[in-house]
């Protein structure tokens, strides 16, 4: 059998159609892809609520506010998006788009136009600005043939099934008279912003404040325990008419990291207690305590983030009323920086198992008591304060054996064996 007969006999038994020719996917022209690129400005502003910023470090909204800009500036690309330009963003006359009412923005379709670029000359080219304006070929661009599209790297780890999302909230006037009594009571005193401490005190109908803007949890699926750890789905809606199916430990990681992430709670301590679950029936264990060396000492002056984390079983500013006098005060005033009463727990442990996760950062001087001995304090680490509060709450939900501090970067980090 010769060459031809071999692929006549190849092509007739070819039942699952491997060797028929594929259709050649047309590319995009040129208009298609305008569009595309425009569409992709809309829907930012749809999610965030706001026309992209130039001002932004980030490269992605970056590039969509120069993409705005150049074809605001340029009429025939404008008179070609008219038809799809449901929020008014063509109209820079408007500023910053208002997507509370889409349909208000809707334009009538006119006749497209060809979509022509003329080119800046070297010489007028004098930012960054002019250099995505001036991207006629779209290689700077976001899109699948973009430059910034790193193509061939292996994934770390599989995407999420679902990824939560900002979008408009279409019945946000039913929210909206909560968040105006939120803010009146927390003007008149009644209510009070807290530091976000623990997952636990992510309820349904609580508020909290993330990045500065206020979030409202209108809706809490069923808790479920997945691979040890609890979860569940949230509705929560943002004082700024968007809204989020964000998940309850994903909000929880976003007020960790937000040094100003707050909860907002009544002033009275008893409504604070019973949010922490605490009852008149449970039992004070002691105190965890934070302190901050006063000492005039310039080998203890000098050292930024030194902290003391300790436990007493009396009222801390009882235990350091003479802290000048012992060395586990480095013999020197120190200011309370923070302190936690416990219940129904062993303090002693708790304190143990903080030293072990700062460990490494421990402080490591010699100190001199009253009567001449040399003394050694344990009880001192370099840390920021915010870490050392971070691991408490980490410890509290249980979740600190997936967590380790970094002395380098002076950060609670994930466990590399825990990175996805």
């Amino acid at each position: 059998m010769d060459l031809d007969e071999f692929l006549k006999h190849v092509s007739e038994t070819d039942d699952l159609g491997l060797l028929a020719e594929k259709p050649k996917v047309k590319p995009p022209t040129a208009d298609e892809r305008l569009v595309s690129k425009f569409m992709e400005i809309v829907e930012f502003v749809k999610a965030n609520g706001r026309e992209p910023n130039q001002e932004i470090t980030n490269i992605t909204e970056f590039q969509l506010a120069s993409r705005l800009a150049s074809i605001r500036n340029n009429q025939e690309q404008s008179s070609a998006l008219i038809a799809h330009d449901e929020l008014g963003l063509l109209d820079s006359s408007n500023g910053v788009a208002d997507v509370s009412d889409v349909a208000l923005h809707a334009r009538v379709a006119e006749p497209e136009a060809k979509y022509t670029h003329k080119h800046k000359k070297p010489e007028d080219i004098e930012s960054l600005d002019d250099i995505f304006s001036d991207d006629a070929l779209g290689l700077l661009g976001d899109d699948s043939e973009s430059i910034f599209n790193i193509k061939n790297v292996p994934k770390k780890a599989d995407m999420p099934k679902s990824i939560a999302s900002r979008k408009r909230c279409k019945d946000f006037d039913n929210y909206q008279p909560l968040f105006e009594q939120c803010h009146a009571d927390l003007k008149s005193g009644e209510k009070e912003q807290y530091k976000f401490t623990g997952e636990q005190q992510i309820q349904k109908g609580q508020f909290f404040i993330l990045h500065g803007v206020m979030c409202y949890v209108a809706d809490m699926e069923e808790r479920v325990k997945k691979n040890g750890k609890v979860n569940a789905r949230l509705h929560l809606i943002f004082e700024n008419g968007t809204e989020s199916d964000m998940l309850l430990r994903s909000l929880a990681t976003e007020l960790y990291k937000d040094e100003l992430g707050r909860r907002v709670m009544p002033k009275s301590e008893d409504a604070l207690n019973d949010m922490l679950g605490v009852t008149d029936e449970d039992q004070a264990a002691g105190y965890i305590y934070i302190l901050k060396s006063l000492s005039t000492n310039p080998e203890i002056h000098s050292i930024q983030h030194l902290y003391k984390i300790g436990y007493s079983t009396t009222p801390v500013e009882r235990r350091i009323a003479n802290a000048e006098r012992e060395p586990t005060y480095l013999m020197a005033p120190v200011q309370l920086v923070a302190s936690y009463k416990c219940f129904n727990m062993n303090t002693q442990k708790f304190e143990n198992l903080l030293h072990t996760f700062f460990g490494k950062a421990c402080l490591d001087v010699d100190i001199v008591d009253l009567n001449g001995k040399l003394c050694k304090p344990r009880e001192w680490f370099i840390a920021p304060l915010q870490a050392i509060e971070m691991a408490i709450q980490l410890l509290i939900n249980r979740e600190i054996v997936n967590y380790q501090y970094d002395c380098s970067s002076l950060e609670v980090v994930l466990r590399q064996d825990q990175e996805q």
